[in-house]
């Protein structure tokens, strides 16, 4: 019986893909394999000796202490693309309401009304201030092309934008799934200088911190609208501040607000909705149990942030599933101490990420207690089990 923790409400679709014979859910469980979260902060979270995986219901890990889970064995999942759909929706809202200042216009409409003023007669007079451009034919500049970033730059092209792209880490199944008609560009600053509107997409951490600041706005069009929907860090606030106050940048959408950036009349700060729909929330929490089902039953890891993606059709009678350290012959350290117990090897994988390796190894027969607390007591083993 495998002891899940939540953190969060998650959504009981996600829930009921674990089987209540072989797992126990709860709120107020000890001694947890693993952890279903979405945003709660886990950073000083005490981790038991019995925690194996975290699975984040979403894309997003900075609330997770990712350096400290993969010193202690422990597997973080995150669902991408899982959100994709909700997001890239909430993108084209951003886009419109940065154009034609939309929420500006219905807050002048409520005001005029609290004011005792007949609405009908002063519509036509009101409604100037608040002409805006249309996207149609305009240029959008996409920074990230992952799953949520390939999706709205192809649906920008269906509105008739011109559409720049730029990802240095894309991937050939991102490439694939992009329009042919986008345009991917190498250089960031070929973006900046052609996009009417920009949106990022792209993970947070320190290399994209602030990626969005002085020099990105100096090198924008004059008039840009930003959409920042990812996380907030990546736009230097203070920067963009400056850009909106001399007009480089007309408007800015976030689903990050801060106190500072509400009080500027250019900006339209979300409470962090891009992925606030039923069906975002469900296809978070179904993919966030099955990656952690699949890793605590078979050890097979699919969307990790901090270890290697392995699969492999189980196979053999008892499987190893061995997490070390990324250094020379750790491989051939593991193998030589199983054939020296006599047990042969049926099927094998190992792949790294980082400082990190994971090896999962099928074995013809059971290898004996000790030779498993001899693996584990292997220099640079983090952890090993033992699946049968």
């Amino acid at each position: 019986m495998y002891r899940i923790k939540t953190f969060n409400k998650i959504d009981p679709k996600g829930l009921a893909r674990l089987d209540t014979a072989h797992y126990q859910v709860g709120e107020d469980l000890e001694g947890e394999a693993g952890i279903l979260v979405r945003s709660a902060n886990l950073l000083d979270y005490p981790f038991p000796d019995s925690l194996l995986a975290i699975a984040r219901a979403g894309v997003g890990v900075n609330n997770l202490p990712l350096d400290r889970c993969s010193e202690s064995g422990v597997a973080v999942f995150s669902t991408p693309g899982a959100n994709a759909n909700a997001v890239k929706e909430l993108v084209l809202c951003a886009m419109l309401i940065s154009s034609r200042d939309i929420t500006g216009a219905v807050r002048w409409v409520k005001n005029q009304a609290a004011s005792g003023v007949e609405v009908e007669t002063v519509v036509e007079k009101g409604k100037a201030a608040f002409v805006g451009p249309e996207l149609y034919r305009k240029a959008l500049g996409v920074i990230g092309l992952g799953a949520i970033g390939s999706l709205v730059a192809n649906v920008a092209l269906d509105l008739g934008m011109d559409v720049y792209g730029y990802d240095p880490f894309l991937s050939v199944d991102a490439a694939l799934r992009l329009d042919r008609h986008v345009h991917v560009v190498r250089d960031v600053n070929e973006l900046y200088k052609k996009a009417d509107y920009i949106t990022a997409h792209i993970h947070f951490n320190e290399k994209t911190r602030h990626m969005i600041g002085p020099d990105a706005f100096a090198a924008m069009k004059p008039g840009v609208r930003i959409i920042n929907l990812a996380r907030g860090g990546i736009v230097d606030d203070e920067a963009l501040l400056s850009a909106l106050d001399a007009g480089k940048v007309t408007a800015y959408v976030t689903d990050f607000p801060t106190n500072k950036l509400v009080a500027n009349p250019h900006v339209v700060a979300m409470p962090h909705l891009g992925a606030s729909t039923p069906e975002s929330e469900q296809n978070c929490a179904v993919m966030a149990a099955e990656e952690l089902r699949d890793y605590l039953e078979n050890g097979n890891i699919k969307n990790s942030v901090n270890l290697p993606d392995v699969y492999l059709e189980r196979s053999g009678v008892q499987r190893l599933c061995v997490l070390h350290k990324n250094i020379p012959a750790m491989l051939a350290n593991i193998t030589a101490l199983l054939s020296r117990d006599g047990v042969n090897v049926e099927n094998l994988s190992n792949k790294s990420k980082g400082d990190y390796a994971y090896t999962l190894v099928d074995l013809g027969a059971r290898v004996e207690p000790a030779v498993l607390e001899e693996l584990k007591n292997l220099a640079n083993v983090i952890r090993v089990r033992a699946i049968c």
